[in-house]
């Protein structure tokens, strides 16, 4: 195996890009601004030609409202990360259709695209219509030097087959990359994540030997571990390493009836904010859904909270009233 390589992506977002819904020039509590943010989406499933998956979700609509969410949040994050199942056949003109789907975004965010490879992948189209490269079965991995913070892309796709797993060879290559650590430490990005599942059947589909990827991470810089594949947001550790499942564009799982039986919904949708802090990295599920919003914590609120004291502030908010 030898590990497909990436470019760092040039021009990192400033420090104060990743804020939400909040001024942020200004600290109002006691964490600054976060270091780096990404975004965390999942599990496309994208079909030539767009019929309906399972003959009920519109995969590529989904991912169009996915898309608009994304570019309302009005983050510019460091990267956007896809991890896997980019196509739900592996075929050549669904990954034409997702690249023509996510670059325009990405070009007016001014971020790269992380892609990651899912069981429903298939290796030499996804090389050759989405990234440009020979379409061989070789893992699709990669490296990306986000402003110091590290990003892995691993590929964790048995090819005929919808389990996971990490060959010896791709577990060597990580081991030598993350030798050298990274000012801001590292994140991984898989598709199968290495969590026991809250659908019993799905750990059929598990990470296999997962036991060989903790030894590869252990003492490493390695901060957070995100990954897709069980169509809904889940959080768990792993090695002692926080690991983020972002939910499915195309269609969630109904955890209300996962002790039933497997439901997929087209409800649920959502995408991940990955904001990483000098002493923490949180996520954050932002929901795909349409729906009135309140307007109380409007810019002008905002901006007027900015400008009072962190005495006056907290006298603001924080106060009950008598």
């Amino acid at each position: 195996m030898v590990p497909t390589p990436a470019p760092g992506a040039a021009g990192a977002s400033p420090e104060s890009a990743g804020r939400v819904g909040s001024d942020a020039s200004v600290q109002f509590g006691q964490h600054p601004a976060a270091r780096r943010t990404l975004l965390h989406i999942s599990d496309t499933h994208l079909l030539a030609g767009n019929p309906p998956l399972g003959g009920r979700f519109d995969t590529a609509a989904n991912l169009a409202r996915t898309l608009v969410a994304v570019e309302a949040t009005g983050i510019r994050p460091d990267a956007i990360v896809f991890t896997g199942d980019l196509t739900d056949l592996g075929e050549p003109a669904a990954y034409r259709a997702l690249r023509e789907a996510v670059e325009p975004v990405a070009e007016r965010l001014g971020a790269p695209v992380v892609w990651v490879a899912g069981n429903h992948d298939e290796r030499p189209a996804l090389r050759r219509d989405l990234l440009g490269l020979e379409p061989t079965q070789e893992p699709v991995t990669g490296v990306w030097d986000l402003g110091g913070l590290r990003l892995i892309g691993l590929d964790s796709t048995v090819p005929g087959w919808h389990h996971g797993d990490l060959d010896t060879a791709q577990l060597e290559w990580l081991r030598a990359v993350l030798e050298t650590p990274a000012p801001l430490g590292t994140i991984l990005a898989l598709h199968h994540p290495p969590l026991p599942s809250h659908v019993p059947l799905f750990d059929i589909l598990e990470l296999r030997d997962q036991g060989r990827l903790a030894e590869v991470i252990a003492g490493t810089d390695v901060r957070a571990i995100l990954a897709g594949h069980l169509h809904y947001s889940t959080s768990g550790t792993f090695a002692g390493v926080p690991v983020s499942v972002a939910a499915a564009t195309c269609y969630t799982m109904n955890l209300a009836r996962a002790a039933v039986d497997v439901n997929g919904m087209d409800a649920g949708q959502s995408f991940h904010l990955v904001h990483v802090y000098d002493d923490t990295i949180t996520h954050a599920v932002v929901p795909v859904v349409e729906a009135p919003t309140a307007d109380v914590f409007s810019a002008e609120w905002v901006e007027r909270m900015s400008r009072l004291t962190p005495e006056q502030r907290l006298e603001t908010f924080s106060r009950k009233p008598h």
